[in-house]
């Protein structure tokens, strides 16, 4: 695993996508207007308040709970390839999140959630079970999903919601040219490999590629920036905020669709494979 300060890296312009309607309504497009203001004005006072380097890469030494995940990563890792077998029906990015629009296009870019918004999903993480216990003991964590980019697909740059939270990559299926499957943070550039951990700030800019023939699975997390008191208080009194909105309510809402369709086809694939095995 390496960090890389390659300037001249290649970077494609996909044609851009339609704007979902849901986005134009005009408080939505208000209330995103200001908060990624206010956002951006809070980000300064929590990097002051943070207790780990305000940096695109944190050291997984600042977290000792990821240890496990590296320990253990060739079981989430078999558990991750019992959740592809019903890959057809995993939602988009975009599916859960229509304000993902831009960097989630087509099934590019699919996911399963196990944690959405700090809620977990328990038919879900039924599929993930070693998975699910891990992260229920690693604390108070947001966000927890198998992330599951196609061959040849680029996000684009973009910077995630708030600098209080930090976000966790553990390559679970990664090419085998690693070297041509990466994220861009910042200046600085990381290629993912199975069973390797690291952190990102995603409050920086950043980008992901995969430039391979092949698909690449990692396991992302969302956990608390560690801070002084008074940057834990403002981050809460963020997150809370943002949880009144549509940015947040939107995904919770479609997150639970998905996991009844789930849930409705592993029933279907279970009841399946007792008729095959009858008399």
């Amino acid at each position: 695993m390496t960090v890389m300060t390659d300037a001249l890296a290649q970077v494609s312009k996909p044609n851009k996508p339609p704007k979902p309607a849901t986005l134009n309504r005009p408080l939505r497009r208000r209330v995103k207007r200001y908060g990624k203001r206010l956002t951006r004005w809070v980000a300064a006072y929590q990097a002051r308040q943070g207790l780990v380097p305000d940096t695109p890469f944190v050291g997984n030494e600042h977290f000792p709970f990821l240890k496990e995940f590296e320990d253990r990563w060739e079981e989430i890792q078999a558990e991750v390839r019992e959740v592809l077998k019903f890959r057809d029906i995993l939602p988009g990015f975009h599916d859960v999140s229509p304000d993902q629009y831009r960097i989630s296009t087509a099934d590019n870019w699919k996911t399963h959630f196990l944690y959405g918004f700090g809620k977990k999903l328990e038919t879900n993480c039924k599929l993930a079970p070693v998975t699910a216990d891990i992260i229920e003991r690693a604390g108070k964590i947001h966000t927890a999903f198998f992330s599951i980019l196609a061959p040849g697909y680029h996000i684009p740059a973009h910077t995630g919601v708030t600098k209080g939270i930090l976000r966790t990559h553990l390559g679970l299926i990664i090419p085998e040219e690693h070297e041509k499957c990466r994220i861009r943070v910042g200046d600085q550039f990381m290629n993912w490999e199975n069973g390797k951990v690291f952190v990102i700030d995603d409050f920086y800019d950043h980008e992901v590629w995969n430039d391979s023939d092949e698909e690449r699975v990692v396991l992302l997390l969302d956990f608390n920036r560690p801070m002084r008191p008074g940057g834990r208080l403002v981050t809460w009194l963020l997150l809370n905020a943002i949880k009144l909105s549509a940015f947040y309510q939107e995904p919770k809402n479609n997150l639970r669709g998905f996991e009844a369709r789930l849930e409705a086809a592993v029933k279907r694939a279970s009841a399946k494979l007792e008729n095959q095995g009858g008399p």
